[in-house]
């Protein structure tokens, strides 16, 4: 988001991940947590050149609290996840489909997984992670990957990261207070931007073989 600001030639990028992670700043906009990560809604928006970062992030996070509304709220807190958790939840949707069929069916893998004690085993957790350490990361996830300490990791700890991984879209957040009604518990990619869903470890592993 700050690189994208900085390329329309609005705020230097440092000057808007400074202001978005001042905690002070974050709590005055009613967020719950050290940074705004997650809470930055995103849309199309126009600014005037020299904007502050100020100015730039109150009105994406006011944005978000016009989509999420108190009825979202209600049916977040109805399936027992605080606005946080929910946020939590719809970012790691967002990070692992670009499809939006997809989104409610990766949704309810994830709560038969927390449902049952597993780990959400969630790459895109451990990317963050690793993001946090060095931004220029891209490299393709390997074992050793998925063995580092993080309490982002999800291949190590049990239940949701500690806060979001990326801001949501409504479609993920919707996702999650909206899961499909299915029994999947696994789930690999295609290759083609959607995933084969499994309900046994055997069957993933059969899917893994054909497509990885």
């Amino acid at each position: 988001v700050a690189r994208n600001i900085e390329s329309a030639g609005l705020s230097p990028g440092a000057a808007v991940m400074k202001k978005a992670a001042d905690a002070q700043f974050a709590a005055s906009l009613g967020i719950e947590g050290e940074s705004l990560e997650g809470y930055l809604f995103p849309e199309t928006y126009k600014f005037n050149r020299g904007s502050s970062p100020e100015v730039i992030l109150r009105r994406m996070v006011d944005r978000f609290n016009t989509v999420f509304n108190q009825d979202m709220e209600k049916q977040a807190a109805a399936v027992g996840l605080s606005r946080k958790e929910l946020i939590t939840f719809a970012s790691l949707v967002e990070k692992e489909t670009g499809c939006a069929e997809e989104k409610p069916v990766i949704a309810a893998v994830f709560l038969n997984r927390l449902g049952k004690g597993m780990r959400l085993d969630c790459d895109p957790t451990v990317i963050y992670s690793l993001k946090l350490e060095n931004s220029a990361f891209n490299e393709r996830l390997n074992r050793n990957h998925l063995k580092k300490e993080s309490p982002y990791n999800t291949y190590l700890n049990v239940g949701l990261p500690p806060g979001p991984i990326c801001s949501p879209g409504l479609d993920s957040i919707q996702a999650v207070l909206h899961p499909a009604k299915v029994s999947y518990l696994y789930f690999v990619s295609k290759n083609d931007g959607t995933h084969q869903f499994s309900e046994t470890l055997a069957e993933h592993n059969r899917a893994v073989a054909a497509y990885q």
